[in-house]
C-alpha cells in the first residue's frame, strides 16, 4: 500500500500504485499515458471513447473497461472493484453523487482530477513552473489567454491549460519545461481539487473573476457552488485577485487560508481603491503593485483596448483582471500593454457576425449562463435577444427582469423553453416572442424571426444563457449555425 503523502514529485515511486482512471476524454487520456510512463497498475473505466485511444492504450497495455462493460452493477464494475484502487482519478465532469464516486468515498479511495496530479508532478523537467489559476462564473477563458499573453511578451515562456488547450499533464511534460503555467478551472475541477497543505496546489496568483448562479443541479445549490470557486484562493502565495464589485468574491478571499504573505488585490471596472487595479475614465490604471498607494501608474488605454472588440464592462473587467494577476508575476506595465494591443478573443464571445441596414448582429453563444448574458445585455441600448437551450436549473426570470426596457424582441430556442416564455410574459409582457418549436434549420428559423422585429440601430444577440447540447453539438456549433445564418440572410437581402 503506497503512502500517498509520499507521492509529490515526479520522481517519487509510483510503480504499482493501484489507480482506476474514471472517463477517457483528453484529459483522462492524458492522465493514462502519464500515469502507465510511471509505472502505475491502471484501469481504465470509461463508458464512451473514440476508438483510436482505446488502440494506443492497447499499445502502451493498460486495460480498459469501455461501452456497457463501464456501467455493469450500477455504473461500478467487478473489475474495478477487483482492481482495488488506491485512488481514482476522475473526469471532473463526473456528478460527486455518481455510484462510483460513491463507492470510493465509501471505501476510503482517494478521489483526485488530473490537476491534483499535475501539481504532484511538476517538477517533471528542472523548469519548475509557477501555476496562476483562474476561475469564475464567466470570464474565465478570455482572462486565462490574456494573462498567457501577458506573460509570455514579459519574457516567461508561458502556456493555458487546464479547462482549456493543452492538457495540463502534457503541458508538465513539455522537455523543454515553462516558467508560468495559466491554468482555467472550471467549478467541477474545483469540487475535486485538494487544498490540504503540503499535497494542494499553491499557486502564485489566483482569482474568481465573478460568482453567479451556475451549474446548481451538478453542485447541489449556490451555497456549495460558491464555497467550491473560493477552493481556488487557497495556499496562493503572492496575490489573490478579486472583483472589488463583487461581495461572493470578497467574502471569499477574507474566508481563504493563504500562504504567509499573500495579498489581496482588487481589480474593478471603475476606479481603483488602494492596493487595486482598475478604470480612471479610459485608462487602466495600477495601484496596487505600486512604490505608494496613492500613486497611479498607467498600464493601458482604449486605443490599446479597441482592436480586441467592443469595449464592454464584461471585458475591462476580464482586462483589469488579467492585469493583476500579471504584474503579480512580475510583468513590467509596458509589455501588458503590448500585450493587450495585440490580443485577440476567440469566436463565440460578443463576436460581431454582420451588419446590414443598421442592424448589427453578435453571436455570444460562449454566454451560457445569466451572469455571461447579463455582459451582452448591458453592452447594448435594443437588442432582439436569441435565447434558450439547457437551463441547467437556472431561474432566468430575474435576467429577463433586469433587462426586459432593451429587449425589443425575444426569440426561444431549446428544449427548456417553458421557463423562458413563462418569464418573458411575466417581466416583459409586452415584448414580442417568436418560439422556435421546429427542430429543423433551427438557426434560419432564428435569424427569419429576428428580422422581422430588427429595427435601425437595433442590435441581434444570441446570448442563449442555456448550454447549447440539446440541439448542438456543444457551444461553437451552435454559434457557427448562427453565424452561417446570418450570412447567408444579409447575402439573399443586399
Amino acid at each position: 500500500m503506497k503512502d500517498l503523502s509520499t507521492l509529490t514529485s515526479w520522481n517519487s515511486d509510483w510503480r504499482n500504485l493501484r489507480v482506476g482512471v474514471i472517463g477517457l476524454g483528453v484529459s483522462g487520456f492524458s492522465v493514462a499515458d502519464t500515469l502507465a510512463e510511471l509505472g502505475a497498475n491502471l484501469l481504465v473505466v470509461a463508458e464512451k471513447v473514440e476508438s483510436d485511444l482505446l488502440d494506443i492504450l492497447d499499445v502502451l497495455g493498460v486495460p480498459h473497461l469501455t461501452g456497457d462493460a463501464a456501467k455493469e452493477n450500477e455504473g461500478i464494475p467487478q473489475a474495478l472493484i477487483d482492481h482495488q484502487p488506491q485512488v481514482l482519478v476522475t473526469s471532473p465532469g463526473v456528478r460527486p453523487d455518481a455510484a462510483v464516486i460513491r463507492w470510493a468515498e465509501a471505501n476510503g479511495v482517494a478521489v483526485w482530477v488530473d490537476i491534483d496530479l499535475a501539481w504532484r508532478l511538476r517538477d517533471k523537467t528542472s523548469k519548475v513552473a509557477e501555476w496562476i489559476c483562474i476561475t469564475g462564473t464567466n470570464g474565465k477563458t478570455t482572462t486565462t489567454q490574456l494573462v498567457t499573453d501577458m506573460l509570455n511578451e514579459g519574457g516567461s515562456r508561458a502556456i493555458s491549460c487546464g479547462n482549456i488547450g493543452t492538457p495540463i499533464l502534457d503541458a508538465i511534460r513539455d522537455p523543454d519545461g515553462f516558467d508560468h503555467l495559466v491554468v482555467e478551472l472550471s467549478s467541477f475541477q474545483l469540487h475535486y481539487l485538494n487544498v490540504s497543505e503540503g499535497v494542494g496546489v499553491s499557486p502564485q496568483a489566483s482569482v474568481i473573476l465573478n460568482i453567479d448562479y451556475d451549474h446548481l443541479d451538478w453542485h447541489g445549490g449556490y451555497q456549495n457552488y460558491a464555497k467550491t470557486k473560493g477552493k481556488v484562493y487557497f495556499n496562493t502565495k503572492v496575490a489573490c485577485v478579486f472583483n472589488a464589485g463583487d461581495k461572493a468574491t470578497i467574502k471569499l478571499v477574507e474566508d481563504a487560508d493563504v500562504i504567509e504573505g499573500c495579498r489581496a488585490v482588487g481589480f474593478s471596472v471603475g476606479a481603483p481603491d488602494r492596493s487595486d487595479i482598475g478604470f480612471v475614465e479610459d485608462i487602466l490604471v495600477d495601484r496596487a503593485f505600486v512604490e505608494s498607494f496613492d500613486e497611479a501608474q498607467p498600464i493601458a488605454d482604449y486605443r490599446d483596448i479597441e482592436n480586441i472588440g467592443v469595449i464592454t464592462p464584461h471585458l475591462r473587467a476580464n482586462i483589469a483582471a488579467a492585469a493583476a494577476l500579471a504584474r503579480a508575476a512580475g510583468v513590467d506595465r509596458q509589455r501588458i500593454r503590448h500585450a493587450i494591443r495585440n490580443f485577440r478573443m476567440d469566436a463565440h464571445r460578443i463576436e460581431l457576425v454582420g451588419e446590414a441596414g443598421g442592424v448589427r448582429w453578435f453571436n455570444d453563444s460562449k454566454a451560457t449562463n445569466p451572469h455571461a448574458a447579463a455582459a451582452s445585455l448591458a453592452s447594448f441600448d435594443k437588442v432582439v435577444w436569441v435565447l434558450g437551450g439547457l437551463l441547467k436549473g437556472v431561474d432566468v426570470g430575474p435576467l429577463v427582469k433586469r433587462f426586459a426596457h432593451k429587449i425589443r424582441a425575444a426569440i426561444v430556442i431549446g428544449v427548456d423553453r417553458a421557463p423562458v416564455l413563462a418569464a418573458l410574459a411575466e417581466h416583459a409582457p409586452n415584448v414580442p416572442v417568436v418560439e422556435v418549436t421546429n427542430p429543423e434549420a433551427i438557426m434560419t428559423q432564428v435569424v427569419a424571426g429576428a428580422a422581422k422585429y430588427a429595427q435601425d440601430g437595433d442590435v441581434v444577440l444570441l446570448a442563449p444563457t442555456s448550454a447549447s447540447m440539446d440541439q448542438f453539438k456543444d457551444y461553437a456549433d451552435r454559434g457557427n449555425q448562427f453565424a452561417a445564418a446570418v450570412r447567408a440572410h444579409l447575402e439573399e437581402n443586399q
